[in-house]
């Protein structure tokens, strides 16, 4: 049965407030009701999300609301929606029809608007989500400040190996606070919520070494609880974790482990937050065995009708260019409502790339011919180095102009993503033509450099 479509409202005010991120140290944010990350958004599944955004920041913005299931209207990208200019609003209105972890964030001058702080995240509930003592939400994020705290700019060298790496920074924040101290009770179980919304990090999770349960990632819960000690998480992923029960004076520190990108940044251990578990308080968790029942959408061995390469080139002009499929900010050929969808995405750089498809979730059928450890939903996948995974997913009646492209903030701006139509079969509007290829980086303004 469908459960029951309430209409929940939320009101988010962009804009530049001065933010705290750990005593004595201020910087000259930018987001949503004056907090870094903006308010948590929280619905039941079949709820209708009706969100006004009011711009008081200094310049345009959009809102994508990365993960859910909506028109492509609501999608809040350049393709499909006017900018949001600064002292007027915009009212988003969708349904969430999946229950899980998502997020929402600028998609107008990313590198810049998410860099400041210009993100939060959604908690979309259903009443057979696991029993917990506590639900918490964590977004992992990190920026690259000078001595004074002001957001960092660079030279010509500078921008270049920002461009090649993407932009990380030496403060790690987690829920826009650096050195978190939290507390939790002993004998208590809780589901931790993880997002990363950094421009470029790459987070491997660990709990100093302690061992953890995976129960969740971008399309919600998986259909086994997944005993792990790490736990990479790329931008734009999310994966849902249970914690304990752990014993009265526990220290808990979460931390990422270094993870070769392959960037001139060496990648190093650092600690995000601290976890003191205090008095002992009974748990009423219960985690069933079986979580979910994930149907195949098709066997590994399916023949892909689509080939989607990711690669980077050198230019004279920028440095580097990333493309997709040797083209900068292209448009991709249309897929029909309907159609089975199976994808080869493949990236022959040497440098890791996290592929993210907008309003869709994908299942991974193979990676480097070999079946995934487990089945999810995904609407981000992490491809490394010289690796081509195999996809499918399905176009539902969701007609419109969407996008894929690299997490990597600086990457999509510089050229490696790609725009593709959904087009209803029935509809008089769906000629079979190919759509003309028009990728030329001036026809896209919102994707600005810093």
């Amino acid at each position: 049965m469908k459960p029951q479509n309430n209409i929940v409202e939320y009101t988010l005010e962009a804009s530049e407030f001065n933010w705290e991120i750990k005593p004595g140290k201020t910087i000259a944010a930018w987001g949503f009701n004056n907090q870094v990350p903006g308010p948590l958004l929280k619905a039941k599944q079949g709820d209708t999300l009706v969100v006004k955004v009011v711009n008081n920041l200094p310049e345009p913005t959009l809102i994508h609301w990365h993960g859910i299931r909506l028109p492509a209207t609501m999608d809040g990208t350049g393709e499909v929606q006017q900018p949001i200019q600064p002292g007027e609003h915009f009212e988003y209105r969708f349904e969430v029809p999946d229950a899980g972890t998502f997020w929402y964030h600028s998609h107008q001058n990313e590198t810049v608007q998410m860099e400041r702080g210009m993100y939060g995240g959604i908690v979309v509930a259903a009443d057979n989500d696991p029993i917990v003592d506590n639900d918490r939400l964590f977004m992992i994020d990190d920026m690259k400040l000078t001595n004074e705290n002001a957001f960092k700019k660079h030279g010509a060298i500078g921008r270049w190996i920002e461009r090649h790496d993407g932009r990380e920074g030496s403060t790690c924040l987690l829920n826009g606070k650096e050195a978190a101290i939290l507390h939790m009770n002993a004998g208590q179980v809780e589901r931790w919520r993880f997002v990363n919304a950094a421009s470029a990090r790459y987070f491997l999770l660990s709990l100093g070494g302690k061992p953890f349960r995976m129960i969740a990632t971008d399309g919600g819960l998986l259909e086994k609880a997944r005993t792990e000690t790490e736990l990479l998480i790329t931008p734009g992923e999310r994966f849902d974790i249970v914690v304990g029960p752990f014993e009265e004076g526990t220290i808990i520190n979460i931390e990422t482990l270094p993870y070769n990108r392959t960037t001139f940044l060496k990648a190093k251990k650092q600690q995000y937050a601290t976890i003191h578990v205090t008095a002992e308080k009974p748990s009423k968790a219960f985690i069933p065995e079986q979580l979910n029942w994930i149907e195949s959408l098709a066997p590994q061995d399916a023949i892909a009708n689509r080939q989607v390469k990711m690669s980077v080139a050198p230019s004279l002009k920028r440095g580097i260019d990333f493309l997709v499929n040797d083209e900068m900010h292209c448009n991709d050929e249309p897929v029909m409502v309907g159609d089975l969808q199976v994808w080869e995405v493949s990236n022959t750089s040497m440098m890791d790339h996290p592929f993210h498809l907008h309003g869709f979730f994908f299942q991974v059928l193979e990676e480097n011919g070999k079946v995934p450890a487990y089945k999810a939903w995904k609407d981000t996948y992490n491809l490394k180095p010289k690796s081509t995974i195999k996809i499918a997913w399905m176009p539902d009646n969701r007609p419109g102009r969407w996008m894929y492209h690299c997490h990597i903030l600086e990457h999509h701006a510089a050229g490696m993503m790609a725009h593709f139509e959904v087009v209803d079969p029935n509809s008089p509007a769906a000629p079979k033509q190919k759509p003309v290829h028009s990728c030329q980086l001036k026809q896209f303004p919102h994707h600005k450099t810093k």
